[in-house]
């Protein structure tokens, strides 16, 4: 299983999307769980996705409990063999303690056997600031990130806030989305990373 986590508006859903790709080409079978139950939009946006990537979706009722849906995702890709759940989350903000508390709960519940969170993967616009660090922090203590994926870095958005969450908690940057279209992920290269915040 692979959690998707975040704030409002950073991307996770379209991040998801891209991810689907690039596992679908890499010839895995993918059910996304649309853990969002809280938008009234994020289910459509994610059956979307699923419909253009070819990956199957479990979705819930709306304002339904997300890790039920997760739980059912992790069931069916059991049964049927499937080799990856995406899971999407609502966008909450780090400082409500609730909302983080049902975090915990989709995170429990998706690593329960038959499921195993293999990445918790933190979606961080590039244009957030020093805010970005407290997101890293927060979301961290609530689900053990283990990746982040730094979005909307096609604009003049530089991300250094990436080699604070780095320097400060150790979480790797893994992935950067470059724009729109579903080929706009891409590995991070350090490299390149820090020769275009110099340029």
């Amino acid at each position: 299983v692979i959690l998707t986590v975040g704030v409002n508006g950073v991307g996770k859903t379209t991040t998801i999307g891209k991810v689907a790709r690039q596992q679908r080409a890499e010839g895995r079978s993918v059910i996304m769980a649309a853990g969002d139950t809280f938008r009234a939009a994020a289910a459509e946006q994610l059956g979307m996705w699923a419909e253009r990537t070819g990956s199957d979706i479990v979705r819930g009722n709306e304002g339904g409990d997300p890790s039920a849906v997760v739980f059912d995702a992790v069931e069916r890709a059991a049964a049927r063999g499937n080799d990856l759940v995406l899971a999407d989350t609502a966008g909450r903000l780090h400082t409500k303690t609730n909302l983080m508390e049902e975090l915990r709960k989709v995170r429990r519940v998706a690593d329960r056997d038959p499921g195993n969170v293999t990445e918790v993967l933190l979606v961080l616009d590039a244009t957030t600031g020093q805010n970005g660090l407290a997101q890293a922090r927060q979301f961290t203590e609530a689900v053990d990130v283990t990746g982040v994926v730094l979005t909307k870095l096609d604009g003049s958005a530089k991300g250094g806030i990436a080699l604070a969450i780095q320097a400060s908690l150790g979480i790797p940057i893994k992935l950067v989305g470059l724009g729109e279209t579903v080929e706009d992920l891409v590995e991070f290269d350090p490299d390149e990373f820090v020769e275009a915040l110099f340029a």
